[in-house]
C-alpha cells in the first residue's frame, strides 16, 4: 500500500512539473508587450496588462489558428503562440489577467 502512495505522489508531482507555467511564457511576451504588458506592442497595440482571460485566449487562438490580424500584427503573432498548447494559452492569459 505505502508503494501505490508513494508512486502516487511522485506521479501528482510529475504532473504539477508538466503543468504551464504563464509567467515563463509571457517572458517571451514581453519584448514588445513589457513586463507588466504595459507596453503598446511596436507601437502598434493597446496595452494587455490586466486583460480578462477570456479576452486573452480568444485573441491568443484567433492569432495561432491564423484568423486575428489587429493592428496588422496576425503572422507575427501567429509566429510567437503556433505552438502553445491550449493549457500553455490558458496559463499566459491568466497571467496576463494578473499584471496591473
Amino acid at each position: 500500500m505505502k508503494k501505490i502512495a508513494i508512486l502516487g505522489l511522485i506521479a501528482a508531482g510529475a504532473i504539477s512539473l508538466m503543468a504551464a507555467d504563464g509567467a515563463a511564457l509571457y517572458k517571451k511576451c514581453a519584448g514588445c508587450h513589457g513586463a507588466k504588458g504595459e507596453k503598446k506592442a511596436l507601437g502598434k497595440s493597446v496595452a494587455i496588462g490586466g486583460w480578462d482571460k477570456a479576452k486573452t485566449v480568444e485573441a491568443l487562438k484567433g492569432y495561432k489558428e491564423g484568423k486575428r490580424n489587429i493592428y496588422g500584427m496576425g503572422a507575427l503573432m501567429k509566429g510567437q503562440v503556433v505552438s502553445y498548447s491550449d493549457e500553455d494559452i490558458q496559463a499566459v492569459a491568466e497571467y496576463i489577467e494578473k499584471l496591473k
